[in-house]
Order: C-alpha cells, then structure tokens, then sequence
C-alpha cells in the first residue's frame, strides 16, 4: 500500500511531487479550481488502543474495558499508512482532528483523535510535515485542523495560543497567508510558500490561519446515498467561492444501526471501505467535466485514489480534433 501502487497515469514519474508535473496551463488557475487528493481522518493509523475512549460520548463509560476499546479501534481507523506514505503517494489535504487527553500532565500537550487518542502528540506530527514540505517546495499542502475535542472552557484560549503560536513558528515563511483572492500554484511557487493552515477556531484572527473549509459528505454507509447527497453538495459548493471539500467517507450511523456493523467478528471499517472505494471512484471519474476541487477518501493508496484524482486536472485540456492531450 506505498506510493509505488498508485500508479496508472502515463508520465507522471512520481505522485511525490505531481503538482510540479502539472501543464503550464494550470499553473495559473486558483487552487480552489485544481482537483486535489486529500485524507479523511488522516491520522486514524496511529489511533492507540490502550487510549481512554473519547467518542461516542455512550462509550466513554467503558474505557477501562479492552474489548470496548479494541471495537472502537477496529470501526474508527481509516488509513493505514502513516503521513510521510500519504504525502508521498500524492495526498495534499489533510484532516487533522484534535483533542486534549483527560487527565494529561503535560497542559499543552494534543493529539489527534477519531475514536479513540493517537499515539503521536500533534506537534510531533505537524514537525513531519514540516520537514517533508522542505523537501518539496513546490507541493502545496493544505492541513485543516479541528473539533478540538477536551478545550474545556477555562483552558481553551490558551490551548488555541499555544498551537497556533507553534504552527507559525514551525513553518514561518511556508505558510501562506489568507487572502480574497485563492492562491495559484505559480503565486504560491513565486512567494515561496506551500503551506495552508485552515483552523476552525471561531475567535482566530491570525493572517497566517485560514478559515473552515467546507466538506461535504454523504453521511451514510452506502455508496449510492453518499453519491447523491455528494451531487447536491457540490451544486452548492460550486456556486460560491473559495476551497472546498468533496468527502467519499462512509459514516457509521450514530443510533441503533450501527449494531449491524460493529457485531460482526470478521469486520472492520477498512475492509467495508476497500469494498466501496471503486464504486466512489467510477463516480468521481464521472465528475471530470466539472472538476470538484478537494477529494478527500478513506484508504487513500487504495484502487489508484490518488491517481484518479490527479487525472481530473487535465481532462479539460483538449487538443483541436477534442481528443485529451495525454499529459499525465
């Protein structure tokens, strides 16, 4: 499941580094109108078993019981490989959900969370990244942080400081700042920035942070009622300006439902994800005319994802008869 699996696009040499492999004809287009591989729940890999239970809040109760732990570990994982094998396959945006560990000595000390805490602290991750955006400048990467699951009331301004206070530091000139207008690939190579903060954090007024991003999602375990609803969100999406998100995650059911899932003793939520992902991708391929800008998945080096999303960006650029320049 490394990069080298994604493959299938004629000259693209490496999805490391597809961004600067792009035609000169879209160099100069808004990043909101590039289509852009990312991850859904990007850091579920490292999610630790032996973590307190932090969703569903009906769980919580049982954190003190392996078997609890090990079912939600099961249902709340969505990638199986780690940032660096992300970025390195082609993935661009990054859904990075933090919490506050109950009870942690450390006061400033997060993580990442679905479920169930990861094992890797935030700011060792976001020190990855780092070092990975040196190494290639001219990938633009986009990490959108959120939920911020434990900022109790009396602590979060200075949770909210502390971490926005390190993402400046850590990426200094790499971070580019918000503006009204949407950055092009060529504006950001020229700056010599290639890194998008977005914080969803309502009192956030740094320049260097920008603001929520949309994503739109099915909200449902079958891939025909993802499909639809994701057909309606991207006529919104489309009618505004700016990033969005088009999401091809399965979402377990919050009420009884779920039992149908979570029971069943040779399961888990990658394989029923590896079973759907074709089908979502025959529909994102029937997308290529319109060109959805974001496309964050689940098992992101499965069924050539990266590949297929890439692929969107050239699918409007025609020779005179109308045949597609094989560019990729």
């Amino acid at each position: 499941m490394s990069a080298e699996k994604d493959t299938g696009s004629g000259q693209v040499t490496s999805f490391c580094d597809w961004m600067s492999q792009l035609p000169g004809e879209l160099h100069n287009i808004p990043l909101c109108s590039l289509a852009i591989p990312g991850s859904h729940d990007s850091m579920t890999y490292d999610l630790d078993i032996n973590s307190s239970i932090i969703e569903p809040d009906n769980l919580k109760g049982l954190s003190k019981i392996y078997c609890a732990r090990r079912i939600v570990h099961r249902w709340a994982v969505t990638q199986e490989e780690s940032i660096t094998k992300q970025l390195d396959a082609g993935v661009r945006y990054f859904d990075l959900r933090i919490a506050r560990k109950p009870n942690d000595t450390d006061p400033t000390r997060l993580y990442f969370y679905h479920g169930l805490c990861t094992r890797t602290d935030v700011e060792t991750v976001l020190r990855m990244i780092h070092d990975w955006a040196e190494k290639h400048p001219k990938e633009i990467l986009i990490l959108a942080l959120s939920h911020f699951k434990g900022f109790d009331k009396q602590k979060a301004e200075q949770l909210h400081i502390h971490l926005i206070s390190f993402i400046k530091t850590l990426f200094g000139a790499k971070l580019l700042h918000r503006a009204w207008d949407i950055p092009t690939l060529k504006s950001c190579w020229d700056q010599g920035r290639n890194v998008i903060v977005s914080y969803d954090y309502s009192a956030n007024q740094h320049p260097e942070m920008w603001g929520r991003i949309p994503y739109y999602y099915g909200d449902s375990m079958d891939p025909a009622e993802v499909e639809s609803k994701l057909r309606q969100g991207l006529e919104k999406a489309r009618s505004t300006q700016g990033f969005y998100v088009c999401g091809l995650n399965l979402t377990l059911p919050e009420d009884s439902r779920i039992l149908r899932y979570i029971f069943r003793p040779r399961d888990k939520l990658t394989k029923v994800l590896q079973r759907s992902l074709p089908t979502l991708l025959q529909w994102v391929k029937q997308q290529a005319g319109q060109r959805p800008n974001i496309v964050a998945s689940d098992v992101v080096t499965r069924d050539n994802f990266v590949s297929t999303v890439v692929q969107l960006n050239i699918s409007k650029l025609e020779d005179p008869s109308g045949i597609l320049l094989n560019v990729l």
